[in-house]
């Protein structure tokens, strides 16, 4: 059982206050932890997701916990439904902050199987889902003359998982981490910074299930990090929230490794302390 401490003693309420947050892929495990963590933290949360169901679920748990969260149905995808959503947002209250490109998914299946339609699915919804909302928000924020896109690639676009069968999914996070970099050079004269999260080994529902299920799959899972714990949701919301606040104002054009040390180590950590 982990200790909750060695993830955070919780959100500094105000940290994000006024600020106004576009989370897409907010009804997953990830973004709806995170799109609370936003609220939290004082932010207006304009939360999106293209399914329904999930998306209510999180309305539901963060009107709950007191929070206040504006929900869309929203095809990151889609150059219209984005724009539209962040003309929203702008509606309501004339500036948009921060965009927090969550939404995603993918085919994982071996290189050799892949088919061509699994390919291109997988590259339009890694990389399609960061192109269409930033360019959504990006004529607000040179107007403005700030904000900060927050991307979110993933440790397999860094290095290979041998099992995973990640070859499309290494290439849209791939591309995501190399777009955010370009992102980046081209925003800083209107001072949009353009920053990226790679979470590591962090659990989430769809992990859970496999994870309890395989003592093989812990072992490999829980021997990644160089620190004694797999990641939370919760690890990767910490680092968002620097990145979308005034305190990271000199931070563009980097790409966080939200991994425990997985990326700057070579193969399972052996020696541990009992």
């Amino acid at each position: 059982m982990v200790d909750m401490t060695q993830v955070s003693k919780g959100v500094s309420k105000g940290r994000l206050k006024d600020k106004v947050v576009l989370i897409t892929g907010a009804g997953g495990g990830q973004g709806r932890v995170i799109a609370q963590m936003f609220a939290e933290a004082g932010a207006y949360v304009f939360a999106s997701d293209v399914n329904a169901e999930t998306l209510a679920s999180m309305r539901e748990e963060a009107e709950a916990k007191g929070l206040s969260v504006n929900t869309s149905i929203v095809d990151a995808s889609s150059k219209e439904q984005t724009e539209a959503w962040a003309a929203e947002a702008m509606d309501a209250h004339g500036r948009i902050d921060t965009l927090y490109n969550n939404g995603a998914n993918v085919h994982m299946a071996p290189f050799a199987e892949m088919t061509v339609e699994q390919w291109h699915e997988t590259i339009r919804l890694e990389l399609d889902v960061i192109f269409m909302p930033s360019k959504a928000v990006w004529p607000i924020m040179t107007r403005q003359n700030s904000g900060s896109i927050i991307n979110i690639a993933s440790c397999q676009g860094i290095l290979a998982s041998e099992g995973l069968g990640g070859s499309a999914h290494s290439a849209g996070k791939g591309g995501v981490i190399a777009v955010t970099r370009q992102m980046a050079l081209e925003g800083a004269p209107h001072w949009i910074r353009v920053n990226c999260i790679s979470p590591g080994p962090i659990m989430g529902p769809h992990l859970k299930t496999v994870y309890d299920a395989s003592e093989h799959f812990r072992q490999l899972f829980d021997s990644t990090p160089m620190l004694d714990r797999h990641g939370f949701p919760e690890d990767i919301g910490f680092t968002a929230i620097l990145l979308a606040s005034d305190e990271s104002r000199f931070i563009t054009g980097v790409n966080i490794p939200i991994d425990g040390g997985s990326v700057a180590k070579v193969g399972a950590l052996m020696n541990r302390r009992a």
